[in-house]
């Protein structure tokens, strides 16, 4: 795994952006020391070729037996495509909701009853939505062998839900790993490495915004 290579990279596009003395504010209120762009990957072919290839050997080292990959709609999309571009395999998408024309079709592209898939997300968070989509794939007859992301912030509340749902996600960057790079990096203090980890433990607790 690349773990570092990707923070870096995903750092020196502000594609995951650090702001502690700033911090942004979430739909729900709650105030963040961080903020997650990651389509932004695509605009950088370096960085877009480092993620794509990450994600191919991932799923060829954990996944071998997967018959295609599922994006999340819409940031794993691209993702998604690409890698099953570099993996010869086939690729559809999970819509947020199903089209209310046509088929209705909630899944798109080809999927086969027991076809084995790994789906492929661009961050978890709280991980609401990417079990929608495993469930989706399931109910649809698939086998979801587990989920692949370029990201995670390894909340507690994301890690339990997976758990309850009976997936696994693997993530190319954890917060962990990012925070101790952007400090090694000098895109934040030292002392600020304590604090984005108090608030991946606690995001409703702004407690952390306090230096002392």
């Amino acid at each position: 795994m690349k773990n570092k290579e990707i923070a870096k990279a995903l750092l020196s596009i502000q594609a995951v952006f650090l702001r502690p003395e700033e911090p942004f504010t979430w739909a729900s209120g709650i105030k963040s020391p961080i903020y997650c762009d990651n389509r932004l990957t695509l605009s950088f072919p370096e960085v877009r070729t480092l993620v794509e290839s990450s994600f191919a050997d991932l799923i060829k080292e954990k996944y071998p037996e997967a018959d295609a990959l599922m994006g999340t709609s819409t940031a794993g999309i691209a993702h998604a495509a690409i890698t099953a571009h570099l993996l010869n395999v086939p690729m559809g998408y999970v819509r947020g909701s199903a089209k209310d024309h046509g088929r209705n079709n909630l899944i798109e592209g080809k999927l086969n009853k027991d076809d084995r898939v790994v789906v492929v997300e661009d961050l978890i968070s709280t991980g609401g939505s990417v079990i929608e989509v495993v469930n989706a794939l399931r109910e649809a007859g698939a086998e979801v062998l587990g989920i692949v992301s370029i990201f995670t912030y390894g909340m507690k509340k994301g890690l339990d839900r997976l758990a309850e749902a009976n997936i696994e996600n693997t993530s190319l960057c954890d917060l962990d790993t990012l925070v101790q790079v952007a400090a090694d990096e000098r895109y934040i203090a030292p002392e600020d490495v304590a604090r984005l980890l108090k608030f991946r433990n606690n995001p409703s607790d702004e407690s952390w915004m306090s230096k002392t």
